[in-house]
């Protein structure tokens, strides 16, 4: 379809059920692809060398926005149908130039364009592992020359701790980086996932992560005892008679008797909190929006906070009193927390794990747990499956001893009538 191509066009045009192409009506060969997910998208054909009987080609310039709008798009294809015009073949180059990057280079345009629907705090996972293991090992390595052999040997060096070093983060911050294997599975995983963009993108035919066995990813997962969540208890009141920050110490109140992430409370708004419904009710989270029911332990909590630190001008429920941001000194407190405890491993994202294992003590179902905890996929939860068997092995001797109980009166009776 001829059509000029302009912005009031390309904003208008609506997708259909596939590719449709428009060509401009003044620029030949210049044209749009609108996909059936409504990427827009500027492209040029031409024909190689020899009329009619050349290859015809078709070049991606790029997608609809910034830096790409109708008239940076055309002045672009002008450019490209003079190389063809001169006998060159731009869709040729850039596929030689694309067999050509470094694995440093494609991680690179992974972060910039094929992080896809990824979250913020995940791209940052992502790009620390990209600096700290991939680059450092195989970012000189040319994608296309890289195999399974080389992807084995990877894996086995981050395992090692070869890309092991304390790194500064901050002015006074620094990172550990250790390496190990359940780091080695994960980065691999991110690897792989790296290539096949590359393999969609046209770089690679095959994926060489594809088939490499990796080792087997067993998280940490810490669960709280009865006797250890009392004794957290006893802290924070230690460090509430202290005067510690007390934006740290209801927040880890809070994450322990909701079982929420750390990122979802500490960043709470006020506008989030319904108390009529007792809810909250998170515009985002790691998995999107999210509607959070609050125990009754929760909402008192909730409730104390309102009455004692509400402030209309602030967007946060926990506000930074330096940033016009949230409160962000939570890990801080709760290194002290933990030694307090006796045990410096443990996380923060353990007291979701200990909430979950209290709810099926409690009697709560997996799927219960995977609405309690906002697990978009059960396949998630079921790592704590193995906690349910207390809870069922108890309510099968429970009602065997009824059942047995019942059978040796029936036995018993019999045994008089004799």
């Amino acid at each position: 379809m001829q059509v000029k191509i302009t912005k009031k066009f390309v904003d208008g045009v609506q997708p259909l059920t596939k590719d449709t192409f428009f060509w401009d009506e003044t620029l030949k060969g210049f044209g749009l692809k609108v996909t059936p997910a409504g990427s827009k998208i500027y492209i040029v054909q031409y024909r190689t060398a020899g009329g009619r009987r050349g290859k015809l080609c078709r070049f991606t310039i790029g997608k609809h926005g910034s830096p790409w709008a109708p008239d940076q798009a055309r002045n672009e294809a002008q450019k490209l149908l003079g190389l063809v015009a001169s006998g060159n073949d731009p869709a040729a180059e850039r596929s030689a130039m694309k067999k050509s990057i470094t694995v440093s280079e494609l991680c690179d345009q992974y972060l910039l364009d094929g992080v896809g629907t990824k979250k913020q705090s995940t791209i940052d996972t992502d790009r620390g592992r990209i600096n700290r293991h991939i680059v450092p090992l195989l970012g000189k390595m040319r994608v296309k020359d890289l195999s399974a052999a080389h992807v084995t040997k990877f894996l086995k060096d981050v395992a090692d701790g070869k890309t092991a070093k304390i790194e500064k983060t901050k002015k006074r911050g620094k990172a550990v980086v250790k390496g190990g294997k359940g780091t080695a599975t994960r980065t691999v995983g991110l690897l792989g996932g790296i290539l096949t963009y590359a393999k969609k993108a046209g770089i690679i035919d095959q994926n060489p992560v594809t088939g490499v066995k990796r080792y087997s990813d067993q998280k940490c997962n810490r669960f709280l005892s009865k006797t250890e969540m009392s004794k957290l208890g006893e802290i924070l009141r230690t460090l509430e008679d202290q005067e510690v920050n007390p934006a740290a110490i209801t927040i880890i109140r809070l994450l322990s008797v909701t079982g929420a992430r750390l990122g979802e409370i500490q960043n709470l708004k006020w506008s989030e909190f319904d108390q009529k419904a007792r809810l909250l009710r998170l515009m985002d989270s790691k998995t999107g929006q999210k509607t959070l029911p609050l125990n009754r332990a929760a909402f008192d909590l909730l409730n104390d906070w309102v009455r004692r630190h509400s402030d209309p001008n602030s967007t946060y429920m926990f506000a930074s009193d330096r940033t016009e941001g949230s409160y962000s000194g939570t890990m801080k407190v709760w290194k002290k927390v933990r030694k307090m405890l006796g045990d410096e491993k443990l996380r923060l994202h353990d007291l979701r794990h200990s909430f979950a294992s209290f709810a099926i003590e409690a009697g709560a179902s997996i799927h219960v747990v995977k609405e309690l905890l906002g697990h978009k996929d059960i396949a998630t939860t079921q790592r704590y499956t193995h906690l349910e068997e207390s809870p069922i092995r108890e309510a099968s001797d429970r009602i065997g001893e009824v059942v047995f109980s019942a059978f040796e009166l029936q036995v018993s009776r019999r045994r008089n009538n004799a």
